[in-house]
């Protein structure tokens, strides 16, 4: 996610320029037609655009490619359960917006990572449960605030298919910050009864059955009805869109595995657009009808995405969509980048700072929100660089601002691998290990500094990982004895002074 506010201080009073692409105008009619893949049911009909988002056939989910290692996490011990390792979430969602009510039912294909009589998810107390079975045989449950306790007995590595009805009017979830640009995190609907998501750390939950924590990796797919005309965006490749009844279903699968909190769901008239990365990726932006978006700014992400793959490799997975929604924020979806409509977020370097977290933060996830920074730390160094090198900012300004206000961060917040936990989201896990890398960066070498940064990812691609993890990796791959410096940076409450030990 974007450290909006702090960012913007960096960039007050700057021009932005450089990175641009070619833009189409949205289609008339938003969503793409029916293809034979995904052939309309009788009654139904394709809703049409000339220039539109194919359609991609739904696949078999590959179940282990999702198995995960999950833990209870150390910052916000109160979510998830570390005995339970969700695989696949199959959702069905039926949107109400004139009641703003949720009727949906979810099978939760996961596997037991511990023998216990019961075992729980995350799930808002303002949706209501009905029916809750296990491999089809109904069991018992317990609301306990928002834990969904279900008295089933589990056996390590075994797996289990919960389905379970609800409905219910959901409602976001207060936000462990005191960001400007966020309070809540979930589900959000508008006035006029949109919705859209952000969960940055939790917040899944507010809408459906779910282990909300980021070190359980998941597959997904989500079926979501609407009234007609609107439309709703999630991740991964759309595989259905048909309208019957003067409601439109929408379906999406996303088949490489995901933290909850990187999943989005916005519902809205959605116009659509697209262009094409060199590398051949296309790239999908999904605008509101009669909302007045910059297609240019937001179609730079094509450009950008050239631009990190020279630095990063290969974007890291095979769809890419940005949906514009009525946030005042930003978030890194995986495969879907959540963007607010102001200028701010609609910046270049913004699109660039979210696109970067598909490889830091989608691609490979902290295993605990204690190591948040894995994310923001290069992330926001790869957005000082590419304002550097797209004459937004210059590199040595942005750095030596960066030091002078690093020991007020650390004091505010505390240091980035120790924060407080009522600070979600400070400027401290952005500025501080984005400073540590560079002083890597300038030891190294741009060549070998990202060639480091590139097998990192190839290392732990799909995966959670621990601050311990990427450590070793950095020590091994320099030959360096660096555990002091990664101390001194990432829980020091003192700003290290620059320089890397040889």
């Amino acid at each position: 996610m974007t450290q909006r506010a702090a960012v913007a201080a960096l960039l007050s009073g700057l021009l932005l320029a450089g990175c641009s692409s070619s833009a189409e105008e949205p289609d008339e009619l938003a969503p793409p037609p029916v293809s034979s893949a995904a052939p309309a049911e009788s009654g139904e009909t394709a809703v049409a655009g000339a220039s539109a988002a194919p359609l991609t056939e739904t696949v078999e989910q590959d179940l282990d490619l999702a198995l995960s290692t999950p833990v209870e996490d150390s910052v916000y011990p109160k979510v998830g359960d570390p005995g339970v390792d969700a695989l696949l979430y199959d959702l069905h969602l039926s949107w109400d917006r004139e009641a703003r009510r949720l009727t949906a039912d979810a099978i939760v294909t996961f596997r037991a990572s511990r023998t216990a009589p019961r075992f729980q998810l995350d799930l808002s107390p303002a949706l209501t449960a009905g029916r809750v079975s296990v491999d089809g045989e109904p069991v018992a449950f317990a609301r306990r605030g928002k834990n969904l306790v279900v008295t089933a007995p589990t056996t390590t590595d075994e797996r289990y298919e919960l389905t379970l009805d609800y409905v219910g009017r959901p409602r976001a979830a207060p936000a462990p910050t005191t960001r400007s640009d966020f309070s809540t995190t979930g589900f959000t609907i508008t006035d006029t009864g949109e919705v859209w998501t952000m969960q940055e750390p939790y917040g899944a939950y507010t809408w459906y059955p779910v282990n909300d924590q980021p070190s359980d990796k998941a597959l997904y797919d989500i079926t979501v009805t609407a009234p007609a005309p609107w439309t709703a965006i999630s991740n991964g490749h759309l595989t259905r869109l048909v309208t019957a009844d003067d409601l439109t279903t929408t379906s999406w699968q996303l088949t490489e595995p995901a933290s909850s909190y990187l999943v989005t769901l916005a519902i809205g008239d959605y116009a659509h657009s697209s262009n094409t990365a060199a590398s051949g990726l296309r790239v999908d932006y999904w605008t509101p009808r009669g909302m007045v978006v910059d297609l240019n700014r937001l179609q730079t992400a094509a450009a950008s995405i050239d631009w990190i793959e020279s630095k990063l490799g290969l974007y890291p997975f095979d769809s890419l969509g940005l949906v514009v929604t009525a946030s005042q924020s930003a978030m890194e979806t995986q495969t879907t980048v959540t963007l607010g409509n102001n200028p701010y977020v609609l910046s270049p370097q913004v699109i660039e700072h979210e696109l970067v977290h598909q490889w830091y933060g989608d691609q490979v996830s902290p295993a605990d929100w204690r190591d948040v920074w894995l994310n923001e730390g290069m992330t926001m160094l790869m957005q000082w660089v590419y304002e550097d090198e797209h004459d937004i900012r210059p590199l040595r300004t942005t750095i030596q601002d960066a030091q002078a206000g690093d020991q007020g961060l650390r004091d505010e917040y505390g240091p980035p691998g120790a924060y407080d936990p009522r600070q979600f989201g400070g400027s401290n896990i952005y500025y501080s290990p984005a400073l540590m890398w560079n002083e890597l960066r300038l030891a190294l070498g741009d060549d070998e500094f990202y060639r480091i940064a590139r097998s990192w990812l190839t290392a732990h691609d799909g995966t959670s990982v621990t601050r311990e993890q990427i450590f070793d990796h950095w020590e091994k791959e320099t030959g360096r004895e660096l555990s002091a410096f990664f101390d001194r940076w990432i829980t020091g409450r003192t700003s290290p002074k620059p320089g890397v030990p040889q």
